[in-house]
């Protein structure tokens, strides 16, 4: 495995939100306009998880797919477009159940969790994800989380319940 993202493509124009913003401890945090990640459920095949590449921020572990917001971005759209690029995920078999926002004052991450309606094979569509994996709730905590998705899961998982 790479350790290092890919190169961009030729002509790529980087968008000013993809960087780093740095805490006041030193700890690193993706996207200049915060973060946002989908929590995707289905009531029969379980949550939708990213295994995350070797090169990325807590590379090897699984989390959602997400990442850094547009400039005026609101967090469901941002988390809706990130899970479209990276896994294929239809936005249009979704329904947004609840938002939980990580606010650290300088930084934000917002999970966005939803159900979905009807049953979709997710599709890696980039070079962020070595697997995507449907994993029943109760084997969610076996993985190896990324850690702020180790941290949340359990407020989490309170909202997948009718």
């Amino acid at each position: 495995m790479p350790d290092r993202p890919p190169p961009l493509p030729p002509g790529y124009v980087r968008d000013p939100g993809d960087a780093w913003v740095y805490g006041p401890d030193g700890a690193k945090f993706w996207g200049v306009f915060g973060a946002a990640g989908l929590l995707v459920w289905h009531r029969s095949l379980g949550v939708l998880l990213q295994h995350r590449v070797a090169w990325s921020h807590f590379g090897g572990t699984w989390g959602l797919p997400g990442g850094a917001r547009k400039q005026g971005e609101s967090a469901v759209d941002g988390a809706l477009r990130e899970a479209a690029e990276e896994a294929m995920v239809p936005a249009q078999l979704l329904r947004v159940i609840h938002t939980s926002v990580f606010d650290l004052g300088y930084w934000s991450y917002t999970t966005v969790v939803t159900e979905a309606l009807e049953m979709f094979e997710p599709v890696i569509a980039d070079a962020e994800s070595t697997e995507l994996r449907w994993v029943p709730v109760a084997e969610v905590e076996a993985l190896p989380l990324h850690p702020g998705f180790g941290d949340a899961w359990n407020d989490l998982r309170k909202h997948l319940a009718d």
